[in-house]
């Protein structure tokens, strides 16, 4: 089931008409079998797997909260990390794993013929987060049975995230959180927005990309360069829509989720994009990841090495493909550079005296956005061959004109101008939020300019949007 579906819409309503008539001790009840239902649209035989994990990392968070045996705590952690990522790995990874052991050794190994669990990456994750922390005293054990499946499970954010962790969300299934038309509004608002960069730009964008990335040999630089720069929109409304739609939805029903992007392609570092870019990865991976391997407390060669490896870790955490290993690595790599350059860089704007220029911060997002696009093209490919040819020469340039070349990937004159319009607004609106907010604020809130807001969005999406229902993109992790 889709958030940009119809019936997603009639099961919405369903679910929030009858929280709200519900007393307090059984919406947990309702939440609970909703998010099942929810979960198995997909395929309904895989929640018993999701059942296995939440039984497995309850009972290992009641037996730490019961002993003071480090030893027994050590067991029991160990006992869900090795379910959880034991479970990841064979569904996940085996297969990757298998075939590339087969040509190291050029013999065949098993395959598993199975499907991935729709978002099995964020649901993990999400449980191992308790877990450690309950292991580690930085979190109380939940004796709840019920309210730690609605935990791991709640719907809105189940198969594409943000991950939360339990300190922000588990306790918000104890509260009381009645309707407000507060609540109404900033969700609504946070839904309304998440649809339009979903349907009506992430969707749009998404024909021309898939066309060239399929046979990219067969396109000129220009070509390549327009389709990366529209797969570097796509992902981006695409994810950070999901996340607005199912913080809005969360909202409506009285419970905050965290902020998981914050305008990454406003960044002046890759340093500072992963601090806006899928933040509740990225923090989950310094937390987990970094911090335990000795973070930034180690020598300098220790904590380059330790940045290596959560970027390569966090590209296979995307997907069983090389194209995301060298993607993680590929980043892995800016921050190595990034961290031993810096005081160089720094010495050097400040001698030329161009350190607080608007010029030289616009070119450091100019410089971070075309890294990142590079990473971009890795992460879509269909191989690392195909990404190489892409990288090499989408920036030589070829005669051929602008229109020339939407056409031949999938886009009318119409529809070309509709993407550049809208894309034009996303930038806008990314400016405003981060250099402009107090504008933002004063603006939003006068009444006349708000509803006009709100008109043109419907608007937008009944007239524009891409309403074929294509998943979104982070499903697939």
């Amino acid at each position: 089931m889709l958030f940009n579906s119809f019936q997603f819409i009639i099961f919405y309503i369903l679910v929030v008409g009858v929280l709200f008539s519900l007393p307090q001790r059984f919406r947990w009840v309702w939440l609970l079998a909703a998010s099942t239902y929810f979960y198995m649209c997909w395929r309904p035989s895989y929640v018993v797997f999701l059942i296995f994990l939440i039984v497995v990392d309850y009972f290992c968070g009641i037996g730490m909260g019961k002993t003071d045996s480090h030893n027994i705590k050590r067991l029991l952690l160990g006992t869900s990390l090795v379910s959880n990522l034991g479970l990841l790995f064979v569904f996940k990874y085996f297969n990757f794993f298998s075939l590339n052991l087969a040509r190291v050794f050029e013999q065949p190994f098993p395959l598993l013929h199975l499907i991935l669990p729709i978002g099995i990456s964020f649901h993990v994750f999400q449980s191992l987060a308790y877990t450690i922390d309950v292991y580690r005293g930085r979190q109380q054990v939940e004796h709840h049975f019920g309210i730690f499946a609605l935990f791991v499970m709640f719907f809105p954010q189940l198969v594409a995230g943000p991950i939360e962790r339990p300190q922000n969300l588990l306790h918000q299934f104890h509260e009381y959180r009645p309707f407000t038309y507060e609540n109404f509004r900033t969700g609504m608002q946070l839904a309304l927005w998440g649809m339009i960069k979903k349907v009506c730009i992430a969707d749009l964008v998404a024909k021309p990309v898939g066309i060239v990335y399929s046979h990219p040999l067969n396109y000129s630089g220009p070509v390549l360069l327009l389709a990366t720069f529209y797969f570097t929109v796509q992902i981006y409304c695409d994810f950070s829509g999901y996340t607005d739609i199912a913080r809005g939805v969360a909202k409506i029903m009285g419970y905050d989720l965290m902020v998981n992007f914050r305008q990454p392609y406003f960044a002046h570092s890759i340093k500072e994009f992963w601090q806006r870019w899928h933040i509740s990865l990225s923090t989950w991976f310094r937390d987990y990841v970094y911090y335990p391997l000795g973070g930034s407390r180690a020598s300098h060669m220790v904590i380059l090495r330790n940045l290596a490896v959560v970027f390569v870790v966090s590209g296979l955490w995307h997907g069983a493909a090389w194209t995301f290993v060298v993607w993680g690595a590929l980043h892995g790599l800016y921050m190595v550079v990034g961290e031993v350059t810096r005081d160089f860089r720094l010495r050097l704007a400040t001698s030329l005296g161009i350190r607080e220029s608007r010029w030289y911060r616009l070119a450091q997002i100019f410089i971070t956005l075309n890294l990142v696009m590079v990473g971009w093209v890795f992460f879509r490919s269909n191989s690392v061959a195909n990404a190489w040819y892409i990288v090499r020469h989408m920036y030589i340039p070829a005669r051929v004109s602008f229109f020339d070349i939407t056409y031949g990937v999938g886009l009318e004159q119409f529809q070309t101008v509709l993407a550049f319009l809208l894309v034009a607004l996303l930038i806008v609106v990314d400016y405003v939020l981060v250099y402009r907010p107090k504008l933002a604020d004063t603006w939003w809130q006068i009444r006349p300019a708000r509803w006009a807001a709100y008109v043109a969005a419907a608007y937008s999406l009944v007239f524009f949007g891409i309403w074929e229902q294509l998943e979104f993109i982070y499903f697939q992790f």
